[in-house]
């Protein structure tokens, strides 16, 4: 459940992998997320160290609607996805793209017909969507996260929380060598089988009990629980040695309630630090509204006010297994990730 309101002509990035080179002034790039509720579009050129957002596109399509039953993707669904690629291909038209990726993530994983629907992109766009793996995902959200990393805590969790699944990734930040800060060291991810649409259709969004709230939770945290034992982390998290990032709709709309902003504004929420008892104070309070009281709140939406309990209930789970105390907010990611990556092949 990411925010649709990311990037902006006026967003600066810094590259994570290799600060001491300077990236060729030339050219655009792109990189495309379609994910099970989102589709979203990044544009930008390489300025100094990092880049510079020129265009950037987001609209919820809810491709993975009904995929939970059905095992298969709608057609009204597919025809709301293809509108928004339209606009996403015009777009990389217009800005003389030099070089970009496009990918989907869980819902185009799991769809029994999602060849026929990448063919239907091809042909009526000429888009090339490739479908990516968990671990490419994980990776990716990590290289786009990269920059927000504290360097003095050594360990870290990066999650995400998307529409059809829930990508977590524990990794190590390496030491600085000859002025260069290596590629953090991931020691392990997963990608738990449900986000903010699938939760919501199995337990409802509009109506959303104590008892089915707590539900969520208990599911959520049974799910995390063979990744904590295979790492065992939570001994790290006691050492305070472990920092976390979220990358997720869910974080930012929090984030977003808990500044009392007007509006959702990205440069503020970015980078942003949440406390778990903050997390916990805005679910609480979002958990006492109904449907219309929280899509009135302007971090929500009329479109995001039945997926953001599911969300809280996921980061809840979240939180209760890696009490590190405090996030720092990421309304970055996979799109980040892929531009990084591009910028940094074009020097090789």
């Amino acid at each position: 459940m990411r925010s649709a309101r990311t990037g902006s002509a006026a967003s600066e990035f810094a590259a994570p992998l290799r600060p001491a080179a300077v990236l060729p002034q030339a050219g655009n790039y792109a990189a495309l997320d379609l994910g099970t509720n989102n589709c979203r579009l990044l544009i930008a050129r390489p300025a100094g160290t990092g880049f510079r957002v020129v265009d950037a596109f987001s609209r919820i399509v809810r491709l993975g609607e009904g995929l939970e039953a059905s095992g298969a993707l709608s057609e009204a669904a597919m025809a709301r996805t293809l509108d928004a690629l339209k606009v996403c291909a015009n777009k990389i038209t217009q800005r003389r793209v030099a070089a970009g990726r496009s990918v989907a993530t869980e819902a185009c994983r799991r769809a029994s017909n999602c060849g026929e629907f990448i063919a239907r992109v091809r042909a009526a766009i000429g888009l090339e969507l490739e479908i990516i793996s968990t671990a490419e995902e994980a990776r990716l959200v990590v290289a786009g996260c990269a920059p927000l990393l504290q360097p003095r805590t050594p360990y870290a969790i990066v999650f995400d929380i998307g529409g059809g699944s829930t990508e977590i990734v524990w990794l190590r930040q390496g030491g600085r060598r000859g002025g260069r800060v290596p590629r953090p060291e991931i020691f392990g991810s997963t990608s738990l089988p449900f986000g903010v649409v699938t939760f919501t259709e199995r337990f409802g969004g509009v109506e959303v009990s104590p008892a089915i709230y707590r539900a969520m939770v208990a599911e959520a945290e049974a799910a995390l629980a063979p990744f904590e034992a295979a790492h065992r982390i939570r001994r790290q998290v006691e050492a305070r040695r472990v920092q976390m990032i979220g990358s997720s709709g869910t974080v930012t709309t929090l984030a977003g309630i808990h500044l009392a902003l007007p509006r959702y504004i990205r440069s503020l929420v970015d980078g942003s630090i949440l406390t778990f008892e903050q997390i916990a104070k805005v679910s609480r309070e979002l958990a006492v509204l109904d449907l219309a009281g929280r899509a009135a709140s302007p971090c929500v939406g009329r479109e995001r006010a039945d997926l953001v309990l599911s969300g809280c209930a996921i980061l809840d789970a979240i939180c209760a297994t890696w009490p590190v105390g405090r996030l720092r907010v990421a309304d970055r990611g996979i799109r980040e990730g892929i531009l990084f990556d591009l910028m940094q092949a074009a020097l090789a």
